[in-house]
């Protein structure tokens, strides 16, 4: 399925883009049970269908989460920049003849919650086969 795809797209994205992987423990797929601080969560997508006539399509909206348990919101706020980076640099083939065929960053967002900072960076992004 072409959401399984970009999933593991994105995390390798961002395995692979240095600023990320430098600035981070771990870039989890699902949360982790436990972790050392800062780490980064590729969030499961909500999808639609975007299907055309003739052509299979999904849309995506994919939230990047880092994670940081210090007094200030510095290291989340770079982190999540360089998250949204990796993202829009991302190639277009996902594999299995998916391709995305638009991406748009919609919102970050960087809050203080049980005692650490969770920025979130959240794109739409479509898919089609076949394209």
């Amino acid at each position: 399925m072409s959401a399984v795809r970009l999933h593991e797209a994105i995390v390798a994205a961002l395995r692979a883009y240095p600023v990320v992987a430098d600035g981070v423990t771990a870039v989890f797929a699902s949360p982790p049970v436990r972790s050392a601080a800062p780490y980064a969560l590729v969030a499961e997508a909500v999808v639609a269908d975007w299907s055309t006539k003739d052509a299979a399509g999904i849309e995506a909206r994919v939230a990047v989460e880092l994670h940081d348990a210090r007094e200030d919101g510095a290291v989340v706020r770079a982190l999540a920049g360089a998250a949204r980076e990796a993202i829009e640099a991302m190639g277009g083939d996902l594999g299995g003849g998916w391709r995305i065929v638009s991406r748009l960053f919609v919102r970050q967002r960087i809050v203080r919650a049980k005692g650490e900072w969770v920025a979130s960076v959240e794109f739409r992004m479509r898919m089609m086969v076949g394209v």
